[in-house]
């Protein structure tokens, strides 16, 4: 039992290396991480009479 949890802790931790890698390595290969991005307009009336 003890031997399986650690390779199950390996395993996570290389996967969690490799996530890391693809973050870094995306935009080399091809892969647009960004938000889309767009100009939203809202009018606001403000009360300003007292």
């Amino acid at each position: 039992m003890g031997r399986l949890i650690k390779w199950l802790v390996y395993i996570l931790i290389l996967a969690l290396v490799l996530l890391i890698l693809y973050a870094y390595a995306g935009p080399y290969l091809g892969v647009d991480f960004s938000a889309q991005s767009s100009t939203q307009i809202q009018p606001v009336t403000l009360q300003t009479d007292k």
